[in-house]
């Protein structure tokens, strides 16, 4: 096996695809591919509007047929895909409004592929599924329109994405990779290309499977995780106690799990355990855990909208047009990424509750979440009865909250536990 032989598509330029285009591009022929013109322009022209990747100073190929044996090239073209033989697949795998997995991008992707799949070529999904997806449901698509074999003429691999975004320190390279094949050789093959750029060093499953099930579980077992501190925070809440004070004093023992309460969204701890357990329910069991897990965190952000009205009557405020500001409306701190985003949940029942509510998130890209959410963000602060810290921007712990209070019968409720204990009404 000659790697170099490898020329690299990666599929899907988002806030996983362009870090590992970026780096696989400087070992091998790699075509960066996206659907969306507007992204290829824009990464074409050196800019990154996810923030996760610096375009600067890298080497460029200004095409796959030239002789340099390695640089990146854009595209949009499925023409420029005949040229690669390895094709790696990081489009979204969102849910849809019944919870239920979304596979429409992964299978018109697997279609594009098949439609120019050679013999030989290895197809690598990275996008997050169920166990067993990529043989019952991609795997179909690649024969039908490739007219060939799997296992026989083409052959598949599965390396699940372990992306953090906004994380500077544990970046791509920085963090393991499983990796797995759909034979014993392309197994060693699809590891010994992802070991070419991953310094912390890889991890080979026994099968795709496996390989699936490991990332649907890493995010299971968080939002999990996540869902008990949750449930104590509304427990608490009733008992007028503070969530942050026990959780600091149960975490002085050594063997404490120390998560702490909060929104859980982004691309994958909200989404990935409905795959998971869309997949026990195909088979006849019915989750537990999985789902009663989710039900907290999904009912978070109505939790806090009623708390912060009934802190508001409590201090003598009348709620009906009353003026509250959120801040931040991204999935997590000094980051830009909006997708699935629980502040949403916070924004629509305080709007129900006849509140006039204005969202300010300097990280947040106004057109984006104007068009995902229809929430029309400010850019200067006004004065405001009532506050939710959402997101722990480091700008926002930067605020002088006095100069924005309407009145003292403001309301402060810092959701991150980040803000000065005698500045705040309330923590989560």
């Amino acid at each position: 096996m000659n790697l170099q032989e490898k020329q690299i598509a990666i599929i899907g330029l988002g806030y996983v695809g362009l870090p590992l285009a970026i780096e696989f591009g400087k070992k091998f022929k790699v075509l960066g591919f996206d659907i969306n013109i507007d992204r290829i322009q824009e990464l074409a022209s050196g800019k990154d509007l996810t923030n996760e990747a610096d375009l600067v100073g890298l080497s460029y190929a200004m095409s796959l047929s030239e002789e340099s044996d390695k640089g990146l090239n854009f595209s949009n073209n499925v023409d420029d895909l005949k040229l690669c033989n390895v094709y790696i697949v990081t489009v979204p795998t969102p849910i849809d409004k019944f919870k239920a997995p979304d596979l429409t991008p992964l299978l018109k992707a697997s279609e594009m592929i098949g439609k120019i799949l050679k013999k030989g070529d290895i197809v690598i999904y990275e996008s997050t599924v169920y166990p067993g997806c990529t043989e019952e449901d991609c795997v179909p698509v690649l024969e039908e329109y490739s007219k060939m074999k799997f296992n026989k003429d083409f052959f598949c691999g599965y390396s699940p994405e372990r992306i953090n975004p906004g994380d500077k320190v544990n970046t791509l390279t920085k963090i393991k990779k499983v990796t797995s094949g759909s034979t014993s050789e392309i197994a060693e093959i699809v590891d010994a290309l992802y070991l070419s750029i991953i310094e912390a060093g890889t991890y080979k499953a026994p099968s795709l499977k496996v390989a699936e099930a490991s990332k649907a579980i890493e995010n299971a077992q968080r939002d999990v995780n996540i869902s008990f501190v949750n449930e104590l925070a509304i427990i608490f809440d009733r008992m007028g106690i503070d969530t942050t004070d026990v959780l600091e004093a149960a975490g002085t023992k050594w063997n404490f799990l120390k998560y702490k309460p909060g929104l859980v969204g982004g691309h994958c701890i909200g989404v990935d355990p409905y795959y998971l357990a869309h997949k026990a329910e195909s088979l006849g069991y019915q989750p537990q855990v999985i789902l009663s897990g989710r039900r907290v965190n999904d009912n978070m952000g109505v939790f806090v909208a009623n708390k912060l009205v009934k802190l508001m009557i409590g201090k003598g405020s009348r709620i009906k047009k009353s003026k509250v500001l959120i801040l931040g409306v991204t999935f997590k701190e000094n980051c830009p990424d909006i997708r699935n985003s629980k502040v949403v949940d916070i924004y629509k029942e305080l709007i129900e509750f006849g509140l006039q509510v204005e969202v300010f998130d300097p990280h947040a890209n106004e057109q984006e979440v104007w068009k995902e959410y229809k929430i029309k963000m400010v850019s200067t602060l006004d004065m405001y009865d009532g506050i939710i810290l959402a997101v722990a921007h480091d700008e926002f712990i930067k605020i002088k909250f006095e100069s924005i209070k309407s009145s003292p019968r403001t309301i402060i409720f810092d959701l991150k536990a980040v803000l000065k204990r005698y500045d705040v009404d309330a923590r989560l």
